[in-house]
Protein backbone atom coordinates (compact mmCIF):
# COMPACT_ATOMS: atom_id res chain seq x y z
CA UNK A 1 0.00 0.00 0.00
CA UNK A 2 1.37 3.37 -1.04
CA UNK A 3 0.47 6.08 1.48
CA UNK A 4 2.45 9.05 0.16
CA UNK A 5 3.44 10.50 -3.19
CA UNK A 6 6.90 10.17 -4.73
CA UNK A 7 7.09 13.85 -5.59
CA UNK A 8 8.54 15.88 -2.68
CA UNK A 9 6.06 18.78 -2.79
CA UNK A 10 2.97 16.59 -2.88
CA UNK A 11 4.40 14.23 -0.26
CA UNK A 12 5.11 17.18 2.04
CA UNK A 13 1.58 18.50 1.59
CA UNK A 14 0.14 15.05 2.34
CA UNK A 15 2.18 14.67 5.51
CA UNK A 16 1.22 18.19 6.59
CA UNK A 17 -2.46 17.48 5.90
CA UNK A 18 -2.31 14.24 7.90
CA UNK A 19 -0.60 15.97 10.83
CA UNK A 20 -3.17 18.78 10.79
CA UNK A 21 -5.99 16.24 10.64
CA UNK A 22 -4.65 14.36 13.66
CA UNK A 23 -4.12 17.65 15.51
CA UNK A 24 -7.71 18.63 14.67
CA UNK A 25 -8.94 15.32 16.12
CA UNK A 26 -6.92 15.75 19.31
CA UNK A 27 -8.09 19.37 19.70
CA UNK A 28 -11.79 18.55 19.43
CA UNK A 29 -11.50 15.46 21.60
CA UNK A 30 -9.91 17.67 24.26
CA UNK A 31 -12.65 20.29 23.84
CA UNK A 32 -15.32 17.60 24.04
CA UNK A 33 -13.83 16.22 27.26
CA UNK A 34 -13.63 19.74 28.71
CA UNK A 35 -17.29 20.39 27.85
CA UNK A 36 -18.28 17.02 29.36
CA UNK A 37 -16.37 17.67 32.58
CA UNK A 38 -17.62 21.24 32.87
CA UNK A 39 -21.24 20.21 32.39
CA UNK A 40 -20.89 17.33 34.83
CA UNK A 41 -19.81 19.77 37.54
CA UNK A 42 -23.35 21.13 37.46
CA UNK A 43 -24.39 17.91 39.15
CA UNK A 44 -22.33 18.79 42.25
CA UNK A 45 -25.20 20.38 44.23
CA UNK A 46 -27.49 17.47 43.37
CA UNK A 47 -24.88 14.99 44.61
CA UNK A 48 -24.58 16.95 47.85
CA UNK A 49 -28.38 16.96 48.20
CA UNK A 50 -28.47 13.20 47.66
CA UNK A 51 -25.74 12.59 50.21
CA UNK A 52 -27.20 14.95 52.83
CA UNK A 53 -30.78 13.69 52.41
CA UNK A 54 -29.68 10.06 52.61
CA UNK A 55 -27.69 10.75 55.76
CA UNK A 56 -30.62 12.66 57.30
CA UNK A 57 -33.03 9.81 56.50
CA UNK A 58 -30.75 7.32 58.22
CA UNK A 59 -30.46 9.53 61.29
CA UNK A 60 -34.22 10.12 61.46
CA UNK A 61 -34.95 6.42 61.21
CA UNK A 62 -32.37 5.70 63.85
CA UNK A 63 -33.93 8.31 66.14
CA UNK A 64 -37.44 7.03 65.42
CA UNK A 65 -36.35 3.50 66.17
CA UNK A 66 -34.98 4.50 69.53
CA UNK A 67 -38.11 6.45 70.41
CA UNK A 68 -40.22 3.53 69.30
CA UNK A 69 -38.72 1.50 72.08
CA UNK A 70 -40.28 3.82 74.66
CA UNK A 71 -43.14 2.15 76.57
CA UNK A 72 -46.76 3.04 75.76
CA UNK A 73 -46.16 6.05 73.46
CA UNK A 74 -43.13 4.76 71.55
CA UNK A 75 -45.03 4.00 68.32
CA UNK A 76 -46.67 7.41 68.27
CA UNK A 77 -43.38 9.19 68.85
CA UNK A 78 -41.61 7.34 66.03
CA UNK A 79 -44.26 8.13 63.36
CA UNK A 80 -43.15 11.75 62.66
CA UNK A 81 -39.52 10.64 62.40
CA UNK A 82 -40.43 7.86 59.96
CA UNK A 83 -42.40 10.31 57.81
CA UNK A 84 -39.53 12.78 57.86
CA UNK A 85 -37.17 9.96 56.88
CA UNK A 86 -39.44 9.04 53.95
CA UNK A 87 -39.44 12.68 52.84
CA UNK A 88 -35.65 12.74 53.04
CA UNK A 89 -35.54 9.58 50.93
CA UNK A 90 -37.68 11.34 48.31
CA UNK A 91 -35.36 14.31 48.32
CA UNK A 92 -32.34 12.01 47.94
CA UNK A 93 -34.06 10.20 45.05
CA UNK A 94 -34.73 13.53 43.33
CA UNK A 95 -31.05 14.42 43.78
CA UNK A 96 -29.98 11.13 42.20
CA UNK A 97 -32.34 11.66 39.27
CA UNK A 98 -30.89 15.12 38.75
CA UNK A 99 -27.35 13.73 38.81
CA UNK A 100 -28.24 11.10 36.19
CA UNK A 101 -29.90 13.71 33.97
CA UNK A 102 -26.89 16.02 34.17
CA UNK A 103 -24.51 13.13 33.43
CA UNK A 104 -26.53 12.19 30.34
CA UNK A 105 -26.54 15.82 29.23
CA UNK A 106 -22.77 16.10 29.80
CA UNK A 107 -22.16 12.98 27.70
CA UNK A 108 -24.44 14.20 24.90
CA UNK A 109 -22.88 17.67 24.82
CA UNK A 110 -19.32 16.33 24.95
CA UNK A 111 -19.93 13.90 22.09
CA UNK A 112 -21.77 16.48 20.00
CA UNK A 113 -19.12 19.16 20.43
CA UNK A 114 -16.32 16.72 19.56
CA UNK A 115 -17.92 14.57 16.86
CA UNK A 116 -19.48 17.21 14.61
CA UNK A 117 -16.21 18.99 13.62
CA UNK A 118 -14.34 15.67 13.59
CA UNK A 119 -16.85 14.10 11.20
CA UNK A 120 -16.81 17.17 8.94
CA UNK A 121 -13.01 17.08 8.70
CA UNK A 122 -13.00 13.31 8.21
CA UNK A 123 -15.60 13.56 5.43
CA UNK A 124 -13.28 15.94 3.56
CA UNK A 125 -9.83 14.54 4.35
CA UNK A 126 -10.30 10.76 4.40
CA UNK A 127 -11.92 10.34 0.94
CA UNK A 128 -9.13 12.40 -0.63
CA UNK A 129 -6.46 10.32 1.09
CA UNK A 130 -8.22 7.04 0.32
CA UNK A 131 -8.59 7.96 -3.36
CA UNK A 132 -4.88 8.75 -3.56
CA UNK A 133 -3.85 5.55 -1.76
CA UNK A 134 -6.08 3.45 -3.98
CA UNK A 135 -4.89 5.03 -7.24
CA UNK A 136 -1.23 5.30 -6.23
CA UNK A 137 -1.11 1.70 -4.96
CA UNK A 138 -2.65 0.44 -8.20
CA UNK A 139 -0.43 2.69 -10.33
CA UNK A 140 2.76 1.71 -8.50
CA UNK A 141 2.37 -1.81 -9.87
CA UNK A 142 2.72 -0.57 -13.44
CA UNK A 143 5.77 1.67 -13.56
CA UNK A 144 8.68 -0.71 -14.00
CA UNK A 145 8.82 -1.42 -17.74
CA UNK A 146 8.31 0.15 -21.17
CA UNK A 147 4.98 -1.64 -21.60
CA UNK A 148 3.78 -0.24 -18.29
CA UNK A 149 4.74 3.30 -19.26
CA UNK A 150 2.85 2.82 -22.52
CA UNK A 151 -0.30 2.33 -20.45
CA UNK A 152 0.21 5.60 -18.58
CA UNK A 153 1.11 7.38 -21.82
CA UNK A 154 -2.18 6.18 -23.33
CA UNK A 155 -4.06 7.41 -20.25
CA UNK A 156 -2.31 10.77 -20.62
CA UNK A 157 -3.54 11.05 -24.21
CA UNK A 158 -7.08 10.45 -22.96
CA UNK A 159 -6.98 12.57 -19.79
CA UNK A 160 -4.52 15.42 -20.21
CA UNK A 161 -5.61 18.78 -21.70
CA UNK A 162 -4.55 19.47 -25.27
CA UNK A 163 -2.39 22.42 -24.20
CA UNK A 164 -0.41 20.10 -21.93
CA UNK A 165 -0.05 17.42 -24.60
CA UNK A 166 1.22 20.07 -27.02
CA UNK A 167 4.20 20.68 -24.75
CA UNK A 168 5.24 17.06 -25.24
CA UNK A 169 4.98 16.78 -29.01
CA UNK A 170 3.31 18.34 -32.03
CA UNK A 171 1.72 14.97 -32.67
CA UNK A 172 1.68 13.09 -29.33
CA UNK A 173 -0.78 10.43 -30.54
CA UNK A 174 1.30 9.69 -33.62
CA UNK A 175 4.50 9.58 -31.58
CA UNK A 176 2.81 7.20 -29.11
CA UNK A 177 1.69 4.91 -31.94
CA UNK A 178 5.26 4.99 -33.29
CA UNK A 179 6.48 4.02 -29.78
CA UNK A 180 8.80 7.02 -29.56
CA UNK A 181 10.48 6.28 -26.19
CA UNK A 182 11.02 9.93 -25.25
CA UNK A 183 7.42 10.92 -25.98
CA UNK A 184 6.11 7.81 -24.21
CA UNK A 185 8.23 8.64 -21.19
CA UNK A 186 7.08 12.27 -21.06
CA UNK A 187 3.43 11.34 -21.54
CA UNK A 188 3.69 8.72 -18.80
CA UNK A 189 5.32 11.23 -16.47
CA UNK A 190 2.40 13.61 -16.99
CA UNK A 191 -0.14 10.99 -15.97
CA UNK A 192 1.96 9.64 -13.10
CA UNK A 193 2.43 13.15 -11.73
CA UNK A 194 -1.33 13.45 -11.32
CA UNK A 195 -1.26 10.58 -8.83
CA UNK A 196 2.04 11.62 -7.24
CA UNK A 197 4.18 8.86 -8.77
CA UNK A 198 7.43 8.79 -10.69
CA UNK A 199 8.62 5.93 -12.92
CA UNK A 200 11.29 3.77 -11.36
CA UNK A 201 12.77 3.15 -14.80
CA UNK A 202 12.69 5.82 -17.48
CA UNK A 203 13.25 4.38 -20.95
CA UNK A 204 15.60 6.57 -22.89
CA UNK A 205 16.99 8.31 -19.80
CA UNK A 206 20.25 6.40 -19.97
CA UNK A 207 20.65 7.18 -23.63
CA UNK A 208 19.90 10.84 -23.14
CA UNK A 209 22.41 11.09 -20.28
CA UNK A 210 25.04 9.41 -22.45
Amino acid sequence: MKLFADTPVRRTLQVLADVLFVAWLVLWVWIGVAVHDGTEQLAGPARQTDSAATSMAEQLRDAGGRLGEAPLVGDELSVPFDRAADASDGLASAGRDTVEAVERLALLLGLSVALIPILIAAAIHLPIRWRFVREATAGARFIDAQEDLDLFALRALAHQPMRVLATVSDDPAGAWRARDPEVVRRLAELELADVGLRPRKLPGSAASSA
